[in-house]
């Protein structure tokens, strides 16, 4: 099972990590669908520091901090919930898939870091 925790783990952190740097590179892809979900664009760098955080916090529950590891699993667990969420009350339903996958990478993460 450890090793089913580290490799979801951190797929999830490179996951997380790449959509950071769209984000901070204000690729048009990011800025397209902020816009289209009614997220300014001055909030995505914002958004981009919670995403960093939380895949820190899992790097850090990796080298031996389970509870910061937890919180950060819960976080962006927290986090692609209200993305999921927002993209299903505006009805940006063509892209779901986006976010839903990072949902699915982060309440995999938190599953196995809490057995651990």
């Amino acid at each position: 099972m450890y090793v089913a925790y580290v490799v979801v783990t951190v797929v999830t952190v490179l996951a997380n990590a790449s959509i950071v740097v769209a984000d901070l590179m204000r690729a048009d892809f990011v800025l397209a669908n902020a816009a289209e979900v009614g997220v300014r664009q001055r909030s995505v760098p914002a958004l981009a520091a919670l995403k960093a955080a939380g895949a820190g916090g899992l790097v850090l529950g990796l080298l031996g901090l389970d509870l910061i590891g937890i919180a950060a699993a819960a976080g962006l667990v927290a986090f692609f919930v209200g993305a999921v969420a927002i993209h299903l009350w505006k009805r940006v339903l063509h892209n779901i898939a986006f976010p839903g996958t990072y949902l699915a990478l982060a309440v995999a993460s938190l599953a196995l870091a809490a057995t651990q």
